[in-house]
């Protein structure tokens, strides 16, 4: 029999996701019977992290900081807001490098069935964020569920008549992707996301 404090630990790990019980006794085995000193570093790391890491003030990223480096980038384009559902949207951005303006990160998107309203995913926040009066333009990166299409409607409702310009992400065809394999939602948004060809 397991003692009661090893059954928390594999309790406590399967709040990991993807992690089941099967995969928490593991990783609990590895860590208490074969990598001690790794254990350690995971705990003094992880108690760091939740000491020292809170929210950016300006664009709701984690940081150390009061005002994360991105938003303390004099450099950066002032006048596009960009608008992503969560931190590894915003880091999928930023690691494109194709974005140089700044950026305003939700809680998640807009689900009324799971209790999951404008509030509880910092539309007030942002609010208060799109008061900046160098924004020119707004750019709503949020996904193409159904939540994510909700959410974009949402806010550019929300938008409307604004100073601003507020433009969404194209979505549809992905590079390489043959449009026989192609589901019936995304061949819509490929053809509701069109543009003309122009001669240069």
């Amino acid at each position: 029999m397991l003692s009661p404090k090893f059954s928390e630990l594999v309790r406590a790990l399967r709040c990991l996701p993807s992690v089941g019980a099967k995969t928490a006794q593991r990783m609990a085995l590895q860590l208490i019977e074969r990598d001690r000193q790794g254990a350690e570093l995971i705990v003094s790391t992880l108690t760091a992290a939740l000491s020292d890491i809170g929210r950016c003030e300006r664009c709701q990223a984690l940081s150390e900081t009061p005002v994360c480096p991105i938003c303390a980038d004099e450099q950066r384009d002032h006048a596009q807001l960009c608008i992503v559902e969560s931190l590894t949207d915003w880091l999928a951005i930023e690691q494109s490098g194709a974005f140089q303006g700044y950026y305003f990160l939700l809680s998640g998107r807009l689900s009324p069935l799971d209790g999951i309203g404008p509030r509880e995913i910092g539309v007030d926040r942002l609010m208060v964020r799109l008061d900046d009066p160098a924004i020119e333009e707004v750019i709503l990166a949020t996904s193409a569920t159904i939540e994510g299409e909700a959410t974009a409607s949402y806010l550019q409702s929300m938008m409307a008549g604004s100073r601003y310009r507020v433009s969404r992400l194209a979505q549809g065809v992905p590079m390489g992707g043959e449009l026989e394999y192609l589901d019936g939602h995304t061949l819509a948004l490929a053809l509701r996301s069109r543009r003309p060809i122009t001669d240069d």
